[in-house]
């Protein structure tokens, strides 16, 4: 596969789990993709970086196009973790491209899932994105990472559970078939919890958010305490976004849509389905930079 010589297009989602990179042209579209190791800049900065660049490497050698023609490329990273303008400028500036912007993961994802269109995102993954295009104009609530925030994500409820557990093995809490299998993953002992907790990131707690997921689906009580606290969290999000019943929202994410039987009927009534992942929104917003770059030079 090559492209055409045309300047190259590259959006990157980056987040606790992993990264994804694109890369095509103005012309052509997504000439290739690629999936790489960890990009929260706030967890490992140095190894997000790492991982972007050997996946950004990895799509080039996909699309069979040499890494000099990077130099040339318009470029768009939304990761997780960048907090501030000097977290996206330290990003910046090891990146390889002619022109490139740096931002959080919110606004990617939310022009993803709405195709560019205006409404509400809660886009739950290892962390949460809750956010709002309207009039607009763009804002969002919460995003300020797992250790104070990130509440209902896939990290929050991996960790809610390992709090669960320990509560129920010193007998403050009564266990159920969830906090027994979460005791079992760490061989019945709660000191490797605690060992695990010393260096654990959000990815490492989210391996855990599907056993939560399942045994709430089943009726397990504490599981359906977590995921009704996260849903409780999530619409007051709304609420404080303006969002009012009726209107468009759109639940994405590994984790989101397991949020729908928790979530009141009315806040779904205006559902949406995502019409693209948070790096449709990256590689869409990569393309709106470069095709301002060139009003500009005209």
């Amino acid at each position: 596969m090559s492209d055409s010589g045309e300047p190259l297009i590259i959006g990157v989602d980056g987040g606790g789990t992993g990264c994804r990179v694109a890369i095509g042209t103005r012309s052509s579209g997504v000439l290739a993709r690629a999936e790489g190791g960890r990009g929260n800049v706030a967890s490992d900065p140095a190894q997000a970086i790492k991982n972007i660049c050997n996946t950004v490497d990895a799509a080039m050698a996909k699309a069979d196009i040499p890494n000099e023609r990077l130099a040339e490329a318009t470029a768009h990273l939304g990761l997780a973790g960048v907090m501030t303008q000097d977290d996206a400028a330290a990003v910046a500036v090891a990146m390889p491209f002619k022109d490139v912007a740096v931002t959080d993961d919110r606004p990617t994802a939310l022009n993803g899932a709405l195709g560019g269109e205006e409404g509400f995102l809660l886009s739950i993954g290892t962390g949460t994105i809750t956010a709002a295009k309207t009039d607009g104009t763009f804002r969002s609530v919460g995003g300020w990472g797992f250790h104070v925030a990130d509440q209902a994500s896939g990290a929050w409820l991996g960790h809610s559970g390992l709090r669960h557990t320990l509560l129920c093995h010193d007998g403050l809490e009564s266990h159920t078939d969830l906090t027994r299998a979460l005791l079992a993953e760490f061989g019945d002992d709660p000191n490797t919890i605690t060992a695990f907790s010393l260096s654990a990131k959000p990815g490492d707690y989210a391996k855990f958010a599907p056993t939560i997921i399942a045994t709430a689906a089943q009726g397990d009580p504490w599981g359906e305490v977590i995921m009704k606290s996260g849903a409780h969290h999530l619409e007051k999000c709304l609420t404080r976004l303006g969002f009012q019943p009726g209107e468009a929202v759109c639940l994405t994410g590994g984790v989101g849509p397991h949020y729908a039987n928790y979530l009141h009927p009315e806040t779904l009534s205006g559902r949406v389905q995502c019409a693209g992942s948070a790096l449709d929104g990256a590689f869409r917003l990569a393309l709106e930079r470069n095709a301002q770059r060139l009003e500009m030079s005209i």
